[in-house]
């Protein structure tokens, strides 16, 4: 009997399926070198012992924002060996226990998974970074998951620079730029960042950089492909992961039909299976009280007492009022609902809640 597998030949379609991979860092990042050399003259000072730049990088989901300092902390490990940079994603890491133990174990740290308290982490950082005398750039992208859960960790991380020769700088990323508005004033003022805006692509922008992986990822395509996966990307937020998925899944199409190209046609079918990349992020990761009220707003809006009220219905061990507030407080944030503040009878005020549409 035939093996199955070796009826599958080479691709005719992808030359490097990698490419489209929203993770994947090109070796260039067209119309972004303004904001990379900006953020490198911002964090050079580290290779050479001296105090680098704190940065603030703000702006919409899906425009270059974590590839161009993934893109610049590669740069600066390539150039000096006396720097060493740690990326940081505050969904996946919210606490000052794991902040600090994943920056203790990207440094070669040893942190026992139990059983050890955060101020021993500290301390063991501190330790390591006085043998080394290296400088150290942390990136916390998502920082606005951090401020929600505890800010107490970024007092933590200004506090190393009393114990050490060479300052730690901090790279904050976020998609809103009032994230630090409600901070710790001693933290804030010693934070001293520098605000980098990044603004969307126009629609020839984002056609320069698919073209920059289509021609990395496949053999041939036919003529209008890009500027048209380019159109649909813009439309949906300017998000460069949408037109990544579009043209992922146009391939694959391409592929199963036996094409010899990927064709205006194949992407025109998968358009409509193309959803806005972020709020599916964000549901992934919202905890499951979040993901339950989303679901109840998926009916229609409520008042708040009733949305509390109709999660306690759903849920086997609902959470306090207060903490309830907090779950609201923080799916409004990330922009997954909607309230709006209304009379109600002699009482004053009250809100109704709503699903955003993006979510």
């Amino acid at each position: 009997m035939t093996n199955f597998f070796s009826e599958i030949h080479e691709s005719k379609i992808f030359k490097n399926e990698e490419v489209l991979s929203p993770d994947y860092l090109p070796d260039f990042l067209p119309h972004r070198e303004d904001k990379i050399k900006q953020i490198a003259r911002n964090l050079m000072p580290a290779a050479k012992g001296g105090i680098a730049q704190n940065t603030f990088i703000f702006g919409p989901p899906g425009i270059g924002k974590t590839h161009v300092i993934k893109f610049v902390f590669r740069e600066l490990e390539e150039f000096s060996e006396n720097v060493k940079t740690i990326y940081i994603n505050c969904w996946n890491y919210n606490t000052p226990i794991s902040i600090l133990s994943k920056i203790a174990t990207d440094l070669g740290v040893f942190v026992q998974r139990r059983g050890i308290g955060k101020d021993e982490v500290f301390e063991r950082v501190i330790e390591f970074l006085g043998k080394t005398k290296k400088g150290l750039v942390v990136c916390l992208d998502e920082v606005d998951q951090l401020i929600f859960k505890s800010e107490e960790v970024l007092y933590d991380l200004l506090r190393i620079n009393q114990y050490v020769k060479n300052p730690v700088c901090l790279v904050f990323i976020s998609n809103f730029k009032d994230v630090f508005v409600n901070l710790d004033a001693r933290i804030k003022s010693s934070l001293r960042i520098e605000e980098i805006e990044f603004k969307p692509y126009s629609v020839q922008e984002m056609k320069d950089i698919l073209e920059e992986r289509v021609k990395n990822a496949f053999h041939s395509v036919e003529e209008g492909v890009t500027i048209l996966v380019a159109n649909f990307a813009v439309q949906k937020g300017s998000d460069v992961r949408v037109g990544l998925e579009c043209l992922l899944k146009a391939g694959r199409l391409a592929e199963v039909e036996n094409s010899d190209m990927v064709k205006v046609f194949h992407v025109k079918k998968v358009l409509p299976e193309i959803k806005p990349v972020k709020p599916k992020i964000l549901e992934e990761n919202i905890s499951e009280n979040e993901r339950t009220i989303l679901e109840i707003l998926k009916e229609r809006s409520f008042y708040s007492g009733e949305l509390y009220k109709e999660y306690c219905k759903r849920v086997e061990n609902p959470v306090s009022e207060r903490a309830f507030r907090d779950f609201i407080n923080h799916l409004l944030q990330i922009k997954m609902i909607k309230v709006k503040e209304v009379k109600k009878g002699m009482k004053g005020k009250t809100r109704i809640i709503s699903r955003a549409k993006s979510a």
